[in-house]
């Protein structure tokens, strides 16, 4: 399939991408500049340059897709939530747009529009895809978001929400900051340390991207996490036998921390318990259940990723 995919040098993007290509797609991925072109194209995308704040500059190249993956988030510019729904509704016209010059349309095309599962707010029993939102600060715009994704639907568009949990894998990612922070000797935990993060390795993330471009019948919200359950205590507990030097660890009360990071304290100590039972009714199985059971390998992978 033609695939459009946004935000293909970030954290999810950039493994979406490779998800898409190892399963043969033709994917047209949009960046902002000729270095991240060239990132995408030695990964076997097609880059295409353009702002997303700019729907005009790839609007052209989103036209006559198969299916559009939407995996960027400006948080450059200050105007995130404006920019991300003007580049869903291009997306939404580009998908429901009929094809000029003899291009044959697919059965079903697709848009996959990328949310979190902070959508749900604390969740101290577990939270499958039916369950109400109530969005921290940080994803309040997303909400109406997934709904403009979801109402879009119809008889020969599929329109998916995925809702990815705390990504881990590589050197990125709240898991990627902590390990960095204990490497450097303090870790700060914001809260007590027992609040649960829904986790999800990044590489089996993006092979729930990929399933449901294939899956003809895919459709609705999807959850993304590995269902272990484990507290950022855990986390850090596992890796300190990893390190040469054991690192200190200050829990940084609520207050402080907000007054320190704003909103992304809330986050932080956010406790979610996520169920995932519709992408595993897919056949999604994650291959990395847990952080503290793989602490060692993935303490390696963000090392190897610094270098």
């Amino acid at each position: 399939m033609r695939i459009f995919l946004t935000g293909a040098t970030g954290y999810i993007g950039g493994a979406v991408l490779d998800a898409l290509v190892r399963g043969g797609h033709d994917v047209t991925a949009l960046v902002r500049d000729n270095e991240k072109a060239r990132r995408v194209a030695k990964r076997g995308g097609r880059p295409v340059i353009g702002n997303l704040a700019e729907p005009d500059s790839y609007r052209d190249s989103a036209d006559a897709q198969d299916g559009y993956v939407h995996a960027a988030l400006d948080t450059s510019s200050g105007r995130g939530p404006a920019v991300d729904q003007a580049a869903l509704e291009t997306i939404i016209a580009s998908a429901t747009r009929p094809r000029t010059g003899g291009a044959t349309a697919p059965a079903s095309r697709f848009v996959i529009y990328t949310s979190c599962t902070w959508v749900l707010g604390k969740t101290p029993e577990p939270a499958a895809e039916d369950a109400p939102v109530n969005p921290i600060t940080l994803s309040a715009f997303r909400p109406a978001h997934e709904e403009l994704v979801l109402e879009a639907a119809q008889d020969q568009l599929r329109t998916i929400v995925v809702r990815p949990g705390v990504v881990y894998g590589g050197g990125n990612g709240m898991v990627g900051d902590i390990f960095k922070a204990a490497s450097n000797g303090l870790v700060r935990v914001v809260g007590d340390g027992n609040n649960h993060w829904p986790l999800v390795y990044d590489r089996d993330l993006a092979d729930l991207y990929a399933r449901l471009a294939a899956s003809a019948d895919a459709g609705g919200i999807y959850h993304a996490n590995d269902e272990g359950d484990e507290r950022v205590n855990d986390i850090v507990g596992a890796i300190k036998p990893y390190l040469p030097v054991k690192p200190d660890v200050r829990y940084v009360p609520i207050e402080e921390a907000r007054h320190k990071m704003g909103a992304f304290a809330d986050a932080l100590a956010l406790d979610q318990l996520v169920r995932s039972p519709r992408a595993r009714a897919l056949g999604w199985t994650p291959t990395l259940h847990s952080v503290a059971g793989n602490a060692a390998r993935l303490l390696e992978e963000w090392r190897a990723s610094r270098n």
